[in-house]
């Protein structure tokens, strides 16, 4: 029997949506060469990180055996793949492999920290295989929401695996390849050890629909509108975009594109020739010169973000442009779990103008990136894989695609983050377990989740602030007692007087009761002061805050 294995673990994107990063190997165990398939972030929100710029997975594992790392690979460039790349590049060193309109963006991430732009590497589509170690890996072209999206072919001496990456069933999808159903089974034909497989939509019934169905019924909702009309979408979705700029196009008004992501991704798509043609953009600058009811804008913020342009034409104005009575606005899009709060809060601001705001409750002015329940049996088909792994989704989605698979007879396992695989035999076992976690992007910094820093910024949010200053003098005396220092605080409490100079009091009267053992002792004083205070506040507004103290000593 070998002692060399192939392996398989997620360090993030299973048992959650976003945040992809999967480990291969093959060796002897802990002696494997690896490659990554996709280095990806999630984004922050105000309950659960505030304050943090982003979120990356704990690559922790992998940056120790970076010496077995010979590759990279993306399988498309949105933000929860490609995201992370160049925040890591300097701890992994190694290449990154990608196809054209995935490489223009990814460089364009590397630029920005200052890596070499070399070190990403366009790769044709399949059958050109790239050497990585003991695998030879190929990009297998699939329909999804973003161009030039790719399964990953990966033969290994234990075998052929197929990663699908996020994929749809789309045999029209505007833009980029349609699905080719006779080239994954001819891929598939020698026999497919494992398939790594997206579980997003396994709970959806219905077959997927192809992004060509949304042309007609937008080209429609424009012609009929009277004022201005703004849509937004996600700005990775070329295709929509298009459709998007053609109906309003075809209605006569000219088209602004609004938001820097949103221009990134079209010109990226126009460099390297996965857009053809696109209907010409005017400036913001050139808009005001127009009238309303001839203007389209397309924006970033379908997810509710503050700082994107939907969220900033809602509040008031954007780039010198507003939006008025009559206004339409249409949200080509889903909410992304977790993002409803946002994205209500805009709609909210937008009716108050009397913007005439469209969602896509109907289901016509969107359709998913991801394959449904259908197409994932109709992919199991094809592929016919020995054993399924599903990844891409939170437990429920992994294990309800577990279950699809083994009721037609594929082995198969939850693999969440962290879980080692083997899939050397005829079905996968757990090879072990690694710690994983996440990291924060926090200014420029980045922070561990365990260190303590954010779960203190969401206690001082949910308590308030005291800082308990004292001065010591030579005799370890109290100098004028204690002063405090509120934020985050009620002014006054149940006794009707300041909240300070309530705190204050107390705090005098402990230093005043306190014996030397405590006035000598800074780590003593320090514990009493704070839990006065924190009684003290519990008492007059029934709040516990977080409270700093400072002792200074003179002499």
């Amino acid at each position: 029997m070998s002692s060399e294995r192939l392996i398989y673990m997620p360090l993030g994107g299973a048992g959650e949506i976003g945040m992809n990063a999967y480990v291969y190997g093959y060796g002897a165990p802990d002696k494997e060469r690896l490659i990554l398939v996709d280095l990806g972030v999630t984004f922050p929100d105000m309950d659960g990180s505030p304050g943090v710029d982003l979120i990356l997975p704990d690559i922790t594992w992998l940056k120790d055996r970076a010496d077995r790392l010979d590759a990279i690979f993306i399988t498309h460039a949105h933000e929860d793949h490609v995201g992370a790349v160049a925040h890591f590049y300097r701890d992994l060193g190694a290449p990154v492999y990608a196809r054209a309109f995935t490489a223009n963006i990814a460089r364009g991430k590397m630029a920005e920290f200052g890596h070499p732009e070399e070190a990403v590497r366009t790769v044709s589509a399949w059958p050109e295989q790239v050497e990585a170690g003991p695998f030879r890996v190929g990009f297998l072209p699939i329909s999804h929401s973003i161009p030039e999206s790719a399964g990953l072919v990966i033969d290994s001496p234990e075998g052929r695996v197929i990663h699908s990456g996020d994929f749809k069933l789309d045999p029209n999808p505007v833009v980029g390849e349609a699905f080719d159903p006779e080239l994954w089974a001819e891929v598939a034909r020698p026999g497919v050890r494992a398939l790594i497989c997206d579980s997003t939509n396994v709970f959806s019934a219905a077959p997927g629909r192809s992004e060509s169905e949304l042309g007609e019924p937008i080209e429609a909702l424009v012609a009929k509108a009277k004022g201005m009309v703004v849509a937004t979408t996600f700005a990775s979705n070329v295709a929509r975009v298009k459709t998007l700029a053609e109906a309003g196009e075809r209605a006569g008004r000219s088209i602004v594109l609004l938001g820097r992501a949103m221009r990134r991704m079209i010109e990226a798509a126009v460099e390297t020739g996965v857009l053809r043609s696109f209907p010409k953009v005017m400036s913001p600058e050139e808009a005001l010169e127009i009238p309303r009811e001839n203007l389209m804008l397309l924006v970033t913020g379908s997810q509710g973000e503050r700082r994107a342009a939907s969220a900033q034409l809602a509040r008031g104005k954007y780039r010198g442009l507003t939006l008025a009575e009559g206004d339409l606005f249409l949200f080509s899009s889903k909410t992304i779990p977790g993002n409803e709060r946002g994205v209500i809060r805009i709609m909210n601001q937008l009716s108050e103008k009397g913007v005439d705001v469209v969602d896509d409750a109907g289901g016509l002015y969107h359709v998913s990136g991801h394959a449904n329940r259908p197409d994932l049996e109709r992919m199991h088909q094809i592929v016919q894989p020995q054993m399924l792994i599903p990844m891409h989704g939170e437990h429920r989605h992994l294990r309800e695609h577990a279950r699809l698979a083994e009721a037609r007879g594929i082995a198969s396992v939850i693999a969440v983050n962290g879980m080692m695989l083997d899939l050397s035999g005829n079905a996968p076992t757990v090879a072990g377990y690694v710690e994983t976690g996440r990291t924060y992007l926090d200014g420029s910094v980045k922070i561990g989740a365990l260190d303590g820093i954010v779960r203190d910024r969401i206690r001082m949010a949910l308590n308030g602030h005291v800082v308990v200053s004292v001065v010591m003098d030579e005799e370890d005396e109290p100098i004028d007692g204690a002063w405090v220092d509120l934020m985050g605080l009620a002014g006054t409490g149940t006794s009707k007087a300041p909240l300070a100079d309530v705190l204050e009091e107390d705090l005098a009267q402990f230093l005043g009761r306190a014996g030397r053992k405590t006035l000598t002792d800074d780590d003593k004083l320090e514990e009493g002061l704070r839990r006065v205070a924190r009684q003290s506040a519990q008492t007059e507004i029934g709040k516990k805050p977080e409270v700093t103290v400072v002792i200074s000593r003179l002499g």
